[in-house]
């Protein structure tokens, strides 16, 4: 179902507010509303509602006009920048021209939109990444990107959730664990959120956050905007 042409916050809050609209019902026909930038996938039984009556259904839908003051969750996500876990960050700032002090500053102090979750479980894609600090892709992608890495890609910037193959710059590093499949809540955030980045002193505060994550015993940090 497409809601709009572009990517933006208003139609991806369009997107979300459908997507809650029609899970918040319980349709005995809808098994899975997935939704993405612009758009939404809607997983039907068909032997209990045809393609043509789904489309009229959604059709008739009434949308609520999206509240624009509304409160927004913003999770903090502490980061590591640079060293092992962010090879990558010196060339960012060579290609704009900036410090690595400055690409840092540019990249933490945003606050990020969730547009989608995806291509692994738990991959936050992201909207806002500044003009002054975005750069293009690899031009060979890594084999293998550990857990936790936090990378940039043209516009784009976003946190590798498992050890996938992949080509974004890394920046950084995150002990946060992203996907907990044995969780009640596998995610520790949900698109419509916002993300924003902590940046960590030192290799020791990385490792001690990680050592609590490991044993469930950290709390992440969630503000109300």
């Amino acid at each position: 179902m497409e809601i709009g042409q572009e990517i933006t916050e208003t139609i991806n809050s369009k997107v979300h507010t459908i997507t809650n609209l029609i899970e918040n019902q319980n349709l005995p026909f809808i098994e899975e509303v997935i939704p993405a930038y612009s758009s939404l996938l809607i997983n039907f039984d068909p032997l209990k509602i045809s393609f043509e009556s789904l489309i009229q259904w959604l059709k008739s839908i009434e949308i609520q006009p999206t509240i624009q003051n509304k409160k927004s969750r913003v999770v903090m996500i502490p980061t590591l920048y640079g060293g092992e876990f962010g090879p990558d960050l010196q060339s960012v700032a060579d290609y704009n021209g900036l410090t690595i002090d400055q690409v840092i500053e540019f990249h933490s102090s945003t606050k990020y939109l969730i547009y989608a979750l995806g291509f692994s479980p738990g991959f936050p894609y992201l909207g806002g990444l500044p003009s002054e600090i975005q750069c293009p892709r690899l031009s060979e992608p890594r084999t293998q990107v550990p857990a936790g890495s936090v990378g940039i890609a043209d516009s784009q910037t976003g946190i590798y959730s498992m050890p996938t193959p992949g080509g974004w710059r890394l920046i950084g590093k995150t002990p946060l664990n992203l996907f907990d499949q044995e969780s009640s809540s596998p995610t520790i955030f949900s698109p419509g959120d916002y993300l924003q980045f902590v940046p960590l002193s030192s290799e020791n505060d990385f490792c001690e956050i990680e050592k609590l994550v490991l044993s469930r015993n950290f709390t992440v940090e969630v503000q109300i905007s």
